[in-house]
């Protein structure tokens, strides 16, 4: 969680290389997040007065209010999860309680503190995988296992389940012979050298499904977790895959981490992180006003009042132990084209004190979009297409023509933001994305021209426009 202490100028240089303008936007969140280090740098009496400075964003779909969200959480490896607050219900109804946003919060916080914990024991983990994989590229005979040991080991299993252990069954006894020993030790150095990657290997792991058969949504929300439960007392099933080496080191490096870490503490650890560097992004927040366009029996201003105590500061139970919300920063977004923010209810109004209205994006920034981020659209394309070996290049006179066509059709048609561009390259790319595999190695160029041959006259004929761009 270093990456938390960066400072707020840092954060709007990182925002820039993925989002394109709405700097006022940028530099409140990168505020709204340094807040949080600072917070954590005081006395713990201070810190419980000190409250998150929740956010509104204010804007039409596509121009950038999630991506500035799910980027930031990516910059500061924070717990994130985007949740729709259209999809929520009134408690009482039929659908999800506001309650579940906060569990998959901790759900995500559960996994990244997992991953860290296994990247710590991850030298130890794959020293116990390789000696696994020994064992299977060159098994050795198994013992036979005498009839009266049944009864032990089946008490052995009882014993366990009392103390509160997992039962597991008896390890097999190898009779490992001197030609056997010489070819694991031949296959250890082969391991180690990287020779083996792409040989075959059948390998026994957890079976998936299993993992999967005892979830249960409603359960869940409740915060009642019946895998422990049930996997106490449901024997493992486990399943054969014949897969590469590489692969299956892979899945027996999990294996062997979930024993090297204590679950306990990742659960402790994860509760904390999600507890004071969380993020909920709230989308779609104008759908439950009253002044929304959406209708229905459940209450929109029901789901505000279920909403507002979880905003606020409350206790919520989770599998994985009670989550105090105090202090998970909170993003609501909105267009806001039905209604606006003075329609929520007064009390959640305030739980959002700072408030950002994001731009209409113009044609400069199309332009930006097409070419300055890191995963810039124009880049995405030239990549795709370079795996049929063609070469693309755009002009910079193409690159101002399809933002001038985008500009054009969001003020024309309904305004979608930056996801224009996509349907634009889409239908622009589409027969040289369809012939690229046959025509071998070429090279391409889109040019001015080039643009307004494929797509002008469509934009030009607004019938057709209407539902092709």
């Amino acid at each position: 969680m270093d990456a938390i202490d960066k400072t707020p100028r840092e954060i709007v240089g990182l925002l820039d290389q993925y989002v394109i303008g709405q700097d006022e936007a940028k530099r409140a969140i990168a505020i709204a997040l340094r807040n949080r280090y600072r917070r954590m740098q005081l006395d713990d009496a201070m810190q419980e007065e000190i409250s998150p400075k929740n956010m509104l964003m204010i804007g039409p779909t596509g121009v950038g209010k999630t991506e500035i969200a799910r980027r930031l959480a990516k910059i500061v490896h924070a717990p994130f999860t985007k949740v729709e607050a259209s999809k929520f219900t009134e408690v009482g109804y039929v659908g999800r309680d506001v309650e579940s946003m906060v569990r998959d919060l901790v759900e995500v916080s559960v996994n990244m503190e997992k991953q860290d914990q296994f990247t710590r024991v991850r030298s130890d983990a794959v020293q116990a995988a390789n000696k696994r994989l020994v064992k299977l590229l060159a098994p050795a005979k198994k013992k036979e296992q005498k009839q009266n040991n049944d009864f032990s080991n089946m008490m052995n299993m009882f014993s366990q389940m009392q103390n509160g252990e997992t039962p597991t069954a008896p390890a097999d006894d190898e009779e490992v012979t001197d030609d056997i020993r010489n070819q694991r030790l031949s296959l250890t150095e082969q391991l180690d050298k990287g020779l083996l990657e792409n040989n075959q290997v059948e390998i026994e792991m957890a079976d998936p499904e299993q993992a999967n058969a005892t979830d249960n949504n409603m359960l869940g929300q409740m915060g009642i977790d019946l895998n422990d439960t049930l996997g106490a007392i449901m024997p493992k099933k486990r399943v054969k895959r014949t897969v590469r080496v590489s692969e299956a080191r892979e899945i027996l490096v999990a294996e062997e981490s979930e024993k090297l870490v204590n679950n306990a503490d990742i659960n402790h650890d994860a509760i904390k992180r999600a507890e004071n560097t969380g993020i909920i992004f709230l989308d779609e927040i104008d759908k439950i006003t009253k002044g929304g366009q959406n209708s229905g029996d459940v209450s929109r201003e029901g789901v505000q009042r279920d909403i507002l105590p979880i905003v606020e500061g409350t206790q919520i139970k989770t599998k994985y132990g009670s989550i105090s919300t105090d202090h998970i920063l909170f993003i609501a977004a909105g267009a806001f084209a039905e209604s606006k923010p003075s329609d929520l209810i007064a009390e959640l109004q305030g739980r959002f004190p700072i408030r950002v209205e994001l731009n209409d994006l113009s044609k400069s920034d199309f332009v930006k979009i097409l070419t300055e981020p890191n995963n810039a659209l124009v880049k995405q394309y030239i990549a795709l297409i370079g795996t049929d070996n063609v070469k693309v290049t755009f002009t910079m006179e193409a690159i101002e023509r399809i933002a001038e066509l985008a500009f054009e059709l969001n003020h024309e048609n309904q305004n979608i933001g930056a996801r224009r561009l996509q349907t634009v390259l889409e239908k622009l790319l589409e027969d040289l994305l369809f012939e690229g595999p046959d025509m071998g190695t070429g090279d391409v160029t889109i040019t001015e021209n080039y643009v307004n041959d494929k797509i002008g006259d469509i934009v030009q004929n607004k019938d057709l426009s209407r539902y092709i761009l």
